[in-house]
């Protein structure tokens, strides 16, 4: 496999025959412009009040930063995008990556180089935050009810009418509201809403296919909206690759597949279909089930957020391409790394990173490595406080793990370890004896 190709441009080559992906280069890489300071957590002192730029140019010793911190491996970042947009490829599907994930609009840029069909988000604001960067088609993985939102979309849509925007619904009286909020609204072009459906205990989502086609038909009563496709999230469904929850997944995505044959067939849609589906938990199984309904009037899009972070924990045990199962396979491009501050028992150190810095929500970190010294064997992180985690080392004694020490920490779940940090360094590569920042991505949550 090759490894990806960086390179930064405006305007961007997207299969499936659509038309390319806009970003705004130049509003990315002002962040380079920025001043590094006191509020970008854990940057040494040292750093103050250069501009990222600057800072960079002297390639940087990770060994410089403080503790605790989250960075980003750039030999495996590139390693996990270039095997996703290989995948994709092969599998005939298009990939909108869940930007809420980093919220980092300089990864962004990097998944839309990669050939990404568009970014999908969550919230209002999350998709404004990404049109002020010039993303030009974005996906709303939600239902957009809030006033001010929507009014916002329908006058972007006016201003820019190569602007996509694409967001859910899943029941008749979601769109009722819609078509209520944009009467209000500056004339724009129809909102393009994809019809969600769901599944018995899931999120959201209607609950049968009959509800669904009741939503359907309201969109297509509505002058102010247009049926775009269907929707619809299977990791909701289950946690884990068991008989049971494989079978789940597979059912749902086969009701999602007829509903769209059902709006094919009733001549529902008015132009180009979208049916999308997909975290990055079962991948395979959407791919499985529904890369066969692409064709010249409908695109499949998968919306995998992780992959291009992957981690050490949930995703890692659960991803069907993950390494060592797949190889070259996925690998974490994330590590947290935290400094040994008190030893106040012979079989506990405590390190100076929290829930503050590290996600847990999802498993809690793993010790891999010491800096410059050995982990000592059985060592296992059993709880995290907001400042401090709890490393148990049994049968070791205070010389083995000395205060001070700095330990890596693999860790579980991006999605809530992003959202932790301003400013996230970007090393060569976290297996190098002495890592170099060769980068520093701005984050916004």
């Amino acid at each position: 496999m090759q490894p990806a190709l960086r390179i930064m441009q405006c305007t961007l080559d997207m299969n499936h025959g659509r038309e390319a992906v806009t970003i705004d280069n130049a509003v990315v890489d002002a962040l380079a412009e920025e001043s590094l300071g006191p509020g970008d957590k854990s940057a040494p002192p040292a750093a103050w009040g250069r501009t990222v730029r600057e800072y960079l140019s002297g390639a940087p010793e990770l060994a410089r930063w403080q503790t605790p911190l989250l960075t980003l491996d750039r030999e495996r970042l590139d390693a996990n995008l270039a095997l996703m947009a290989e995948w994709t490829a092969a599998a005939g599907v298009a990939l909108a990556p869940h930007g809420k994930t980093t919220m980092a609009p300089q990864l962004w840029r990097e998944q839309l180089t990669a050939g990404a069909w568009a970014i999908t988000l969550a919230t209002g604001w999350q998709a404004q935050l990404a049109r002020s960067f010039g993303v030009g088609r974005i996906m709303l993985a939600n239902a957009l009810v809030d006033p001010i939102g929507l009014s916002w979309v329908a006058a972007e849509s006016a201003r820019d009418a190569g602007f996509e925007f694409f967001c859910w619904a899943d029941s008749v009286a979601t769109v009722e509201l819609m078509d209520k909020i944009l009467r209000d609204a500056p004339a724009a072009p129809p909102v393009r809403v994809l019809v969600e459906l769901g599944g018995a205990h899931g999120r959201t989502g209607a609950r049968t296919r009959a509800q669904a086609h009741e939503v359907a038909a309201a969109i297509g009563h509505s002058e102010r909206l247009v049926l775009a496709g269907v929707a619809g999230y299977e990791g909701a469904l289950a946690h884990d690759r068991s008989a049971a929850g494989i079978a789940a997944v597979r059912g749902y995505l086969g009701e999602l597949a007829a509903l769209h044959t059902d709006l094919v067939t009733a001549g529902a849609y008015r132009g180009p279909a979208v049916v999308t589906a997909g975290g990055s938990a079962y991948p395979e199984l959407v791919v499985g089930e529904l890369a066969r309904l692409a064709d010249d009037t409908t695109t499949v899009v998968l919306r995998s957020g992780a992959y291009f972070i992957h981690d050490d924990g949930f995703y890692a045990g659960i991803s069907p391409l993950a390494a060592p199962a797949v190889n070259p396979g996925l690998r974490a491009a994330m590590h947290g790394w935290a400094r040994v501050v008190s030893r106040p028992e012979p079989e506990l150190a405590l390190l100076d990173g929290g829930k503050r810095d590290f996600p847990f929500d999802e498993g809690l970190p793993v010790p891999q490595l010491v800096v410059g010294g050995t982990l000592p064997a059985g060592a296992e992180v059993t709880a995290l406080n907001d400042q401090h985690t709890f490393l148990r080392l049994p049968g070791a004694d205070a010389a083995e793990l000395p205060v001070g020490s700095i330990v890596r920490l693999g860790l579980s779940h991006p999605c809530t370890a992003f959202d932790k940090w301003r400013r996230i360094p970007v090393i060569d590569s976290a297996a190098a004896a002495n890592p170099r920042v060769v980068d520093l991505i701005r984050t916004y949550f």
